[in-house]
């Protein structure tokens, strides 16, 4: 388990983390969010000692981590897949890091079977796609056997496929009752991959929940309803409190006009319509997406954002 507790890091006047607790439980992946400059990179360096904290504590099952006498194999970790020598083979990367942690040598063949990178084991680094350092990394942080997994966007650069793998991997993982704290800006990634969420912006906790009810309670569900009969129902449903807009209708053959509603329940919008005497084509429920649900509650934690000319 990783616990914050009042974490707090300042550079200068830039409150990087600010009063920052949580706590990162074992048995499931939890995904780590937040805008850029939000300060997870600054949390993550604080948990592993890279960074001193300007106050608060933080510990990974119950100890600082510059305590931890053999840390690699009570952590590991994904910080930077590109962090390694290039001319270095994988296997003599792994081997390093094995005899510098007091882990034995056979682990180094068990955990780039477990990557799939058999085949690249006497390949210099510097060869590597970016999907295979990252795949590289994985191995390294699995090299302790480690009871917790901390990884820093452990998808990027990977193909479909190795997308999948390592979706299914931390899953397994965290059945085996490990702790596996993942940082992504891949919204659709999390979605499937995260069961719980620790949600970050301009240094402090926004929301700590799990990503069911971080959805559910969005505010963003909507329902698609397709009537001929408008002018019916917009006033009722309009009378009852939900914003409705029309959009266009996804069928030309069909007259009905296609309605977006929100604050109303699909169930709650047929009987009105029942009521009203108006007729309903369809009436399909909308839940919003990992992203949408994100976006809308950062939009006040970005740091940098755009303007329509590209300039800010």
């Amino acid at each position: 388990m990783i616990e914050a507790s009042a974490l707090t890091k300042r550079y200068g006047d830039v409150m990087a983390v600010d009063d920052l607790t949580f706590s990162i439980r074992p048995g499931v992946v939890t995904g780590f969010l937040g805008p850029n400059g939000a300060g997870k990179t600054t949390t993550m360096k604080m948990i592993l000692g890279l960074a001193a904290p300007t106050a608060g504590t933080v510990t990974v099952g119950g100890r600082r981590y510059l305590d931890l006498p053999a840390p690699m194999r009570h952590v590991g970790t994904l910080l930077d897949a590109r962090a390694v020598p290039a001319s270095r083979s994988a296997t003599a990367h792994l081997l390093s890091l094995a005899q510098s942690n007091g882990i034995h040598r056979r682990r180094v063949g068990e955990v780039l079977g477990q990557v799939g990178l058999e085949k690249a084991a006497r390949r210099q680094v510097g060869t590597f796609s970016l999907g295979m350092a990252q795949r590289l990394g994985l191995a390294a942080a699995l090299l302790g056997d480690p009871e917790v997994l901390m990884l820093d966007e452990p998808i990027n650069g990977l193909d479909p496929e190795g997308i999948v793998w390592i979706r299914t991997f931390l899953r397994k993982l965290a059945d085996e009752g490990r702790t596996v704290f993942v940082s992504s800006h891949l919204m659709a990634e999390m979605a499937l991959t995260a069961d719980h969420l620790v949600i970050v912006g301009r240094g402090r906790l926004i929301r700590d929940t799990s990503v069911a009810e971080f959805v559910r309670t969005s505010g963003l569900h909507s329902v698609h309803v397709r009537t001929p009969d408008p002018d019916r129902l917009v006033p009722a449903l309009e009378a009852a409190g939900a914003v409705v807009a029309a959009v266009p209708a996804a069928d030309s053959t069909d007259d009905g006009t296609a309605l977006t509603v929100t604050g109303l329940q699909s169930a709650a919008i047929g009987r009105l319509a029942a009521s009203a005497g108006a007729v309903l084509y369809e009436l399909i429920g909308r839940q919003p997406s990992l992203e949408e649900a994100f976006m809308k509650l950062t939009r006040h934690s970005v740091e940098y954002t755009a303007t329509e000319g590209g300039t800010e």
